[in-house]
């Protein structure tokens, strides 16, 4: 039985290994999502800043007129036009902290940090796995190899200890 657990923990291992190995790539394929959509949001927000001016009203004073109109289309695409711009301030924000995080190791981590759950979303419903080619690729798979097949051998030693052990029968002493 013990060989039958150990097998599967090195299975269990080599599973979580592959898994974690995607995430320096998934994290890349995320930064490159982020920036198409940070394009889309800066000429949106242009787009209405340049009607704001034009009309003789900045930014937010725009936003407000438009969120307190009485005509409910307007007012929803002030509510609009608010969610947007503060999209954008937040997306800047985390490309930014990608940026800055030191390698694909360090955007895995920034990007499980703070994701936007929509792009995140976004870009695994586009995702294909690929088997890891670079440096940080293998080294995040050996760490989720050593991270799982760790985790199931503290579980499998805590079951063992906890299952109740078999007794030997005591022979019994004739006179």
């Amino acid at each position: 039985m013990f060989r039958v657990l150990r097998t599967l923990g090195l299975a269990l291992g080599l599973l979580g290994g592959m898994i974690a190995a995607q995430g320096p790539e998934f994290a890349q394929q995320y930064a490159q999502r982020l920036g198409g959509t940070l394009d889309e949001l800066r000429r949106v927000v242009a787009g209405f800043e340049a009607d704001a001016t034009a009309t003789g009203h900045t930014r937010d004073d725009a936003v407000d007129r438009l969120r307190s109109d009485p005509n409910a289309l307007v007012a929803r695409r002030g509510e609009a036009a608010r969610y947007d711009i503060a999209r954008l301030n937040d997306l800047t924000a985390q490309q930014q902290a990608l940026a800055s995080a030191g390698g694909p190791l360090g955007r895995l981590a920034a990007l499980i940090r703070d994701p936007d759950l929509p792009l995140a979303r976004a870009t695994y419903q586009d995702y294909s796995p690929a088997i890891p080619t670079t440096t940080d690729g293998l080294v995040a798979g050996l760490l989720g190899f050593l991270g799982t097949w760790a985790g199931w051998r503290v579980l499998s030693d805590l079951g063992r200890r906890m299952a109740p052990r078999r007794r030997e029968p005591v022979p019994i002493e004739r006179v």
